[in-house]
């Protein structure tokens, strides 16, 4: 165990941090998995708890070796995943599995089981991104040597995410558009394919605001709707519950929000007590996409604050790996991964107090195990393997300069 311990490299405050959301989130998993599973497994209410244990452990296993590699190696890799991934996504919009009109999973062959290829995607762009990003810093000014390299790939990959998955989709743009800003991509270009980008989401608003004032909120029939447009209808939907709120003829579009909002006015400042939540049996969702709001039922809006807190931290030390990096790629990838976790996270918890539209985004490192959470495990293990490299960097310097003291004073 000691000789494990030993080994174990990197930001000591990234591993706490990432402790405490697995805690976190054995707790709210088992309380908001209890009934579900009483139903479903004739009165065992701990087999989701046990399962998340078991994600948890396979998520710690992928952080240390991921953590172990050195990073360097992420940038030769990044080259070949990104090109793999491309197919990978546009297999899924057209051959993939489908849950709620979005063709997101791909089946993997003996085991049987799905993982959302927007996932590896988002790994692959920005591990891409990084590598880009460090090559191209003496040219990142000039439109077509180093921006148009940088911004096709960004939009490919958002393309292809966005016919199932528009909310991932708009957050992986979002990110890219951050992380080239801190690149120092030129300001006139970021601001143009940023008015390019806003073209489809006006046309989203503009579709809920001609919906709502036609009356006419009857979604399309899904036989009647190819994979590209079968969730338009949905996106339409939303956007407009969301300015509008329900009313008499789509009074379930807005139930996910008004269960979330009940939990929240019960949580108060110091929250119900773990386990004691009662909307966990009224909110869809309440173990993946709404699990901030049983947080803050259950632990208060002090609690919400902790997790907050939590994820504001762990971007700041990956900030300070980002000054402390001696080289580009490592200082990008670092930044890169730990801005598309905390944004995903942001994005969840605006969504549980009404500041968004529904995206069905999961809360990082909290919500119930899948591909998602273990694609997190993997980027936090890369993004230790920075630190791991930063600090082997800070020791070999400290050495360096007692030699030179002791051979001044020898």
């Amino acid at each position: 165990m000691n000789q494990l311990l030993n080994k174990t490299k990197g930001d000591k405050v990234i591993w706490t941090l990432v402790v405490l959301l697995a805690l976190m989130s054995l707790l709210v998993i088992y309380s908001s998995t209890g009934s579900l599973a009483y139903k479903m497994y004739k009165g065992n209410t701990e087999v989701y708890l046990f399962k998340q244990v078991v994600f948890i452990c396979i998520g710690i296993f992928l952080i240390y070796v991921f953590h172990q590699v050195n990073y360097t190696i992420y940038s030769r890799v990044s080259r070949i995943l990104f090109w793999l991934v491309i197919p990978l996504l546009i297999y899924t919009l057209f051959f993939g599995v489908s849950y709620n009109e979005g063709s997101r999973w791909i089946r993997l062959p003996i085991i049987n089981l799905t993982f959302q290829t927007s996932d590896l995607a988002k790994l692959a762009l920005f591990m891409y991104i990084s590598r880009l990003l460090s090559k191209k810093q003496e040219v990142i000014k000039d439109f077509k040597q180093g921006f148009l390299p940088l911004i096709i790939p960004i939009g490919i990959v958002c393309v292809l995410i966005a016919p199932a998955n528009l909310s991932t989709a708009l957050l992986v743009g979002a990110t890219s558009m951050l992380l080239l800003f801190i690149g120092r991509a030129s300001i006139k270009h970021l601001v143009l394919t940023g008015l390019i980008a806003m073209v489809p989401v006006a046309v989203l608003i503009l579709a809920a605001v001609w919906q709502h004032n036609a009356g006419n909120g009857v979604p399309a029939k899904p036989e009647n709707r190819s994979r590209l447009t079968a969730r338009v209808s949905t996106w339409v939907n939303r956007v407009e519950t969301f300015m509008y709120g329900s009313d008499k003829k789509n009074e379930d579009d807005n139930y996910q929000v008004n269960q979330a909002k009940i939990a929240i006015a019960k949580g108060g400042w110091l929250g119900l007590g773990p386990g004691n939540s009662e909307q966990r049996n009224f909110l869809p969702h309440p173990y993946s996409d709404f699990i901030f709001a049983i947080i803050i039922e259950e632990y208060g809006i002090a609690g919400g604050a902790f997790v907050l807190f939590v994820y504001m931290v762990f971007l700041f030390r990956s900030i300070q790996l980002f000054r402390k990096c001696p080289f580009a790629f490592g200082a990008f990838l670092a930044l890169a991964l730990s801005f598309t976790l905390v944004i995903q996270a942001m994005a969840n918890m605006a969504v549980n107090v009404n500041l968004f539209p529904v995206t069905g985004v999961t809360l990082p490192l909290i919500s119930m195990g899948g591909s998602s959470f273990l694609f997190t495990c993997v980027a936090i293990g890369i993004i230790l393997s920075v630190s791991r490299f930063v600090e082997k960097n800070q020791e070999d310097g400290k050495e360096e300069e007692e030699e030179e003291k002791e051979v001044a004073n020898g």
